[in-house]
């Protein structure tokens, strides 16, 4: 995952060598394998390299299209041959991604980006039209930043050098805190107010010092995909979910994988092997990772990722997550924070392993299973299913399917009815309450993304399950555009669930085939049985483990309640902190409270005061 910063002046004048080269410094730990620069008509551009295949290694960024468009890539593209047999010219298979897209770009425009399958984040600054374009592929699974000024933008890939390097503090972003309280705030927000993200799926468009945010792409709602068995449904959900993981296999180096003991990891580990024994893919080794907790009652993964090791032949590297370490141990570093997504420290043992891990065996990209049980059908319930017959009105398939699901439910089919129709009312009528630990006055501006950004669902136009589909496909996005970029060592986070063509098949077909009466995932067992062993294909549902949290609050009372004493979070008037201290009181007495907005509001709590030192924040 390389790196990337630009700076343009809109007067034409020059950015400072200081200062881009203080640039350089920060972004040096994301790309370990050298860079370049580019400086001409006011714009100033870096780039670090981070090499995860041999071809990225024979050129140089910022690179010069054949139309004089400096372009800078962070990516990986997995469609390369489809698109060298389109572009022709002088691309091979042996083309670096950046010259493909560089010829795609030259050919199409911005026409191009739909084009591009895979992970990446883009920058086209385009001295001759005195323009500048950012993009981001469909998911979020890279990012990339913007901070436009009344003289000058300011773009990177990394937020560090734009906060620390601006000369000025930011506004807090009340919405980004919500959303971080409840689940992920929105995926064009950062902390800082002035400063966004380019959104999934856009491109930003900055002419005439003014942005505009174009989509590229989206999921087509009219396209259906339909067999006559179910088989059929299993062949096609095996070739696409192979094409996932194998275009992620794409490495020089030994590849790493997750590997919890689940049917998603299990999936992907058990899937790679398959691809790497046809000598299907480049990496060269396939690696497992591996936590567990024996000290954990809900959290009996060992026996689960032992049956995955026994099936390869071989064992992974096992972290032991179970000792107890403070809560503060995660801001406890000498390096910024600039999110409080990026504040996973490697201080922490299990930290300090995980990196041992990645520098004993050379591994440079990680395999996760993220999304995995959001998109397969990993909750059980027949919600999108019945509400596709009421928009549909098919009344008679609704009743007989109401009975069939109360039966498995063991529920009464009202009730089922109520829960499928629940969905088309208005979201105040049914959002759940948000933490009340909060002060009134934030929690009434940001509402909405105190509640997930929930969204009504529509009876006419795409049906309801297709729009549950992009609804949790945008809880997604959120969520990867929290993942923290990790420096030293360096490494590359890779989704095979989180991949277009998969989720296109997976939008495009019956509700029926992903979850059935009693089949939760249905087709992905269905599809992988022979491949992934009974055991783990048949498991049930792994628990919420909320046990360790408790235990965590109770070990580090005395700290929290210093905490309490002074919180940023109570100065900026987001936590009221006497209610706050009474829900810590409850929490530890045993009492049932929202585990994760309290855990997060702590979270929150502690790096606001882990970057206050620097300055970066306005005061309140």
């Amino acid at each position: 995952m390389s790196a990337q910063f630009g700076k343009w002046n809109f007067d034409g004048a020059p950015p400072a060598r200081e200062y881009l080269a203080k640039a350089e410094i920060m972004l040096a730990p994301y790309g370990p394998d050298g860079g370049n620069s580019y400086s001409a008509d006011g714009a100033g551009i870096v780039y670090r390299a981070f090499h995860t295949t041999k071809e990225s290694r024979d050129v140089e960024q910022p690179y010069i299209s054949t139309r004089g468009a400096v372009i800078t890539w962070d990516g990986r593209l997995d469609n390369r041959g489809d698109l060298i047999l389109a572009l022709g010219g002088a691309l091979s298979n042996h083309s670096p991604d950046v010259t493909i897209v560089a010829a795609a770009f030259d050919r199409w425009g911005t026409d191009g980006f739909s084009t591009l399958i895979g992970d990446w984040a883009l920058s086209i600054w385009d001295p001759s039209q005195r323009s500048l374009i950012l993009a981001r592929d469909p998911f979020g699974a890279r990012r990339l930043y913007y901070f436009l000024e009344d003289e000058q933008v300011t773009w990177s890939t990394l937020l560090d050098p734009i906060v620390l390097l601006c000369g000025k503090a930011f506004s807090l972003c009340e919405e980004y805190v919500a959303g971080w309280i409840s689940f992920f705030p929105a995926a064009h927000l950062t902390p800082y107010v002035g400063i966004h993200s380019v959104p999934p799926s856009f491109y930003v468009s900055i002419r005439n010092r003014r942005p505009t945010a174009y989509r590229y792409w989206d999921f087509d709602p009219g396209k259906g995909i339909r067999y006559n068995s179910d088989a059929e449904y299993e062949e096609h959900f095996r070739s696409v979910f192979a094409d996932a993981v194998g275009c992620r296999l794409r490495s020089d180096t030994p590849v790493l994988a997750e590997l919890s003991g689940g049917m998603d990891s299990s999936s992907i580990v058990l899937m790679a092997d398959t691809i790497l024994h046809r000598g299907s893919a480049d990496a060269p080794r396939l690696d497992t990772l591996s936590y567990y907790n024996d000290s954990e009652p809900n959290w009996d993964e060992r026996p689960y990722f032992t049956k995955v090791e026994e099936r390869r032949g071989c064992s992974g590297c096992h972290i032991d997550v179970g000792r107890l370490e403070p809560l503060t141990t995660q801001f406890e570093s000498t390096s910024f924070a600039a999110t409080p997504g990026s504040s996973c420290s490697r201080l922490s043992e299990s930290g300090m392993r995980f990196s041992e891990c990645l520098a004993s065996q050379g591994n440079r990209v990680l395999l996760s299973g993220i999304g995995g049980d959001e998109v397969t059908g990993g909750v059980p319930t027949a919600a999108p299913e019945l509400a596709d017959l009421l928009a549909r009105a098919e009344f008679r398939r609704l009743a007989r399917q109401l009975r069939v699901w109360a039966l498995n439910k063991r529920k009464p089919w009202l009730q089922l009815l109520f829960e499928a129709a629940r969905g088309f009312f208005p979201t105040a009528l049914v959002g759940r309450d948000p933490a009340p630990w909060l002060c009134s006055a934030f929690l009434k501006e940001n509402r909405t993304a105190l509640r997930g950004y929930e969204t009504r669902l529509k009876l006419f136009g795409p049906l309801p399950s297709f729009q549950e589909n992009t609804s949790t496909l945008a809880l997604l996005r959120r969520q990867l555009s929290c993942e923290g970029r990790p420096p030293e060592p360096a490494y590359e986070k890779r989704f095979p669930y989180v991949d277009r063509q998969l989720l296109e098949f997976l939008f495009a077909i019956p509700r029926e085939q992903l979850v059935r009466p009693g089949q939760r995932r249905s087709l992905m067992r269905r599809a992988l049985a022979g491949i992934v062993p009974e055991e783990i294909l048949n498991r049930k549902r792994k628990p919420f483990v909320v046990r360790a949290p408790l235990v965590k609050l109770s070990t580090d009372w005395r700290d929290l309640l210093e905490t309490n004493q002074q919180m940023v979070s109570s100065s900026l008037n987001i936590v009221d902190a006497k209610v706050f201290r009474q829900t810590l009181q409850t929490a530890l007495d045993g009492q049932q409270v929202g585990i994760v907005p309290l855990m997060r509001t702590l979270g929150i709590e502690l790096w606001l005061r882990a970057v206050k030192p620097y300055g970066v924040l306005a005061e309140g």
